[in-house]
């Protein structure tokens, strides 16, 4: 993808995604606005990433813009760029805001996608999902599909989907890093050290990830691979039941959706 990219808000997401997209542009393509209140990270900023002190000055410089501010700030933001938004392609990465709205405060001279990415995009193994609407042409979803196939995978679902999006994707790297203490404290307690734990925790559900997106069967039945007859897994197993670790999962990621859904009617 040949064009001028402007991340307009470089909080957390904002720089995954703009540290993911360095290699695979020409150099100078990327430029970015601070998210206001936000400070330079422990790592630095993105290398390759001019920085852009005003926010109309990087509009002005950019072909496609990510909006990666917080929610609230949304409206305020489009409604002020709107007169210089026009010609561009607006690519929004925030929670909770509708295709609508954003075309509503952008004008309705500006290409608008909604996107949901998570943070392993900073790795090239993120999940970004592109809202579809009735209005949402095929060359728009190619342009958004290629903007962030270098940062991991992408999936095109409608728009009445991104709640839910949110609270499985959006959020779900969260849910793998608190199992992945979890595990790692177990390990801790049968005698590994933390470090060691940490390892065979992480790569554990790497593998098992990896697993199931290549071999594209139920999760349930790569389960029974591990799981022999009077062994050591089934046991396990019937303790993870007994916590209902299943329904304790499911309930925090309709729980996250129902929040996503809150935060847009907020005013």
């Amino acid at each position: 993808m040949d064009r001028r990219i402007g991340i307009l808000g470089l909080g957390t997401m904002g720089a995954a995604i703009a540290r993911g997209l360095v290699g695979s542009l020409p150099a100078g393509s990327i430029a970015a606005t601070r998210r206001a209140g936000e400070s330079t990270p422990p790592d630095g900023d993105p290398p390759g990433v001019q920085l852009v002190a005003d926010n109309r000055a990087l509009v002005e410089r950019s072909d496609v813009i990510v909006l990666a501010v917080k929610p609230h700030q949304v409206q305020q933001i489009l409604e002020d760029l709107a007169p210089n938004l026009a010609g561009k392609v607006l690519v929004s990465i925030c929670a909770a805001i509708s295709t609508d709205d954003l075309q509503r405060w952008a004008g309705s001279k500006t290409v608008v996608v909604r996107t949901m990415p998570n943070t392993p995009c900073l790795i090239g193994r993120g999940m970004t999902v592109i809202a579809r609407t009735t209005q949402t042409q095929p060359e728009q979803l190619a342009l958004a599909e290629s903007l962030f196939a270098p940062l991991g995978r992408t999936a095109v679902l409608d728009e009445s989907l991104l709640d839910a999006v949110t609270g499985l994707s959006g959020c779900g790297p969260a849910y793998v890093f608190l199992i992945i203490e979890a595990l790692s404290e177990a390990g801790v307690k049968l005698g590994i050290d933390r470090r060691t734990a940490t390892l065979l925790a992480a790569q554990t559900l790497l593998g098992g990830a990896e697993m199931v997106l290549q071999r594209g069967e139920h999760p349930a039945q790569l389960k029974d691979e591990v799981t022999t007859p009077a062994g050591c897994t089934v046991d396990a197993l019937m303790v993870l039941e007994d916590g209902r670790l299943r329904s304790t999962l499911i309930r925090g990621v309709v729980a996250a959706a129902e929040r996503s859904r809150e935060l847009r009617r907020l005013p």
